[in-house]
């Protein structure tokens, strides 16, 4: 099946400024977001607390919930509805740990069909205590950083041959991460110093698809982040794992990318770096569509016909494939061209027969 008719040749690269740009103020966007925020909005999974959804068999104010609340003696309530309008679903959160037994629920539900004049049914309550959320939070970001670090040694590994190289490099990096977690250092500081320490020692390594793919990688998550920390969305354990599965999905289509650009360099040893980027994103370009429009219309139905409890799950990983989509096209491969000064891919091509450039046309077929 082709969606992209063969023979493209769309100029990504001599439009790579454009790609910088929109990236630079999408990640400033995300960045102001969380800044504003005081960093993401998150759940009764890592912040603690008790969450009750309530149900209401007739149409109620809002401001009469919270009436109801308040008589039923919680404090420092949040309230938001939740699902379709005509569900008449409330979820009520406050940060403290609830006493949550049978008279809890009695009182509670009397109170609010007091103030509502509408039958209140409680549907779930989920305790978390503010350990076990602040664990919860570590280990999360420890799982995004992890991943990260894997990724661009198997890079490293499958690109340019350097096991060993980042093997060790990692080592280091994650004895440093474990020793400083345990001085009590803060744990997003300190991973965001890890990050950042990784793509220097990958810079001074010449380790430049791993490094391609860092930042592509990097700059999926943060864009997401952001954009789902400005539609004030709540970040709980299903929403790091969408985040995984991002990274997950953004690197599988970097790597068909960079497999062209390899095979190009190395065949036409010759021709423009450029030249040899362009054609090979064009050459994965139907590829590249099809499996982010299919994959797009499972969560679309996802999205609009799974519910209200893998909802934002779904809307997570929409975001990140549009995204991880557009950073394989934008922001990996174009790395590599950005890297070249210090890091020079001509160089793999050296000792190989130079083949003619080929068509358009060729290039598809083959």
């Amino acid at each position: 099946m082709e969606l992209i008719k063969p023979g493209v040749n769309i100029d990504f690269i001599g439009r790579r400024k454009i790609g910088y740009i929109i990236s630079i103020v999408l990640i400033a966007a995300a960045i102001l977001t969380l800044i504003v925020n005081k960093g993401p909005n998150f759940g009764i999974d890592f912040a603690g607390g008790t969450i009750v959804q309530v149900r209401f068999d007739g149409a109620v104010e809002l401001d009469a919930v919270r009436a109801g609340i308040a008589e039923a003696g919680l404090e420092g309530v949040s309230l938001q509805t939740f699902g379709a309008e005509d569900q008449n679903e409330f979820l009520i959160r406050t940060q403290a740990v609830l006493d949550t037994g049978d008279a809890f629920a009695r009182d509670l539900t009397a109170e609010l069909a007091a103030a509502t004049g509408a039958e209140a049914e409680i549907r779930r309550v989920e305790m978390v205590g503010p350990q076990v959320g602040e664990t919860l939070r570590e280990g999360a970001l420890f799982a995004l950083f992890y991943a990260l670090l894997f990724i661009t040694i198997y890079i490293s590994g499958r690109f340019e041959m350097k096991w060993m190289v980042s093997g060790i490099t990692a080592g280091i990096l994650i004895g440093g991460v474990v020793f400083l977690s345990r001085l009590q250092v803060s744990i997003p500081l300190l991973i965001l110093a890890a990050i950042l320490i990784t793509l220097v020692l990958f810079w001074q390594l010449r380790l430049r698809f791993a490094m391609g793919a860092s930042v592509a990688l990097i700059h999926d998550v943060t864009i997401t982040v952001g954009i789902f920390t400005m539609l004030g969305k709540e970040f709980s354990l299903p929403i790091i794992a969408a985040l995984l599965t991002i990274i997950g999905y953004s690197l599988n289509d970097t790597i068909i990318v960079f497999d062209r650009i390899r095979e190009n360099i190395r065949r036409y040893s010759t021709r423009l770096l450029e030249k040899n980027i362009n054609n090979s994103i064009n050459e994965t370009l139907n590829r590249t569509v099809l499996t982010s429009s299919t994959t797009l219309l499972v969560l679309l139905a996802l999205l609009f016909l799974g519910g209200d409890i893998i909802h934002d799950f779904a809307l997570t990983l929409i975001i990140g494939v549009i995204i991880g989509t557009y950073s394989s096209i934008f922001v990996a491969s174009p790395m590599l061209l950005l890297l070249q000064g210090t890091m020079p891919l001509e160089e793999e091509g050296e000792g190989l027969e130079d083949e003619p450039v080929e068509s358009g046309t060729e290039a598809a077929a083959r």
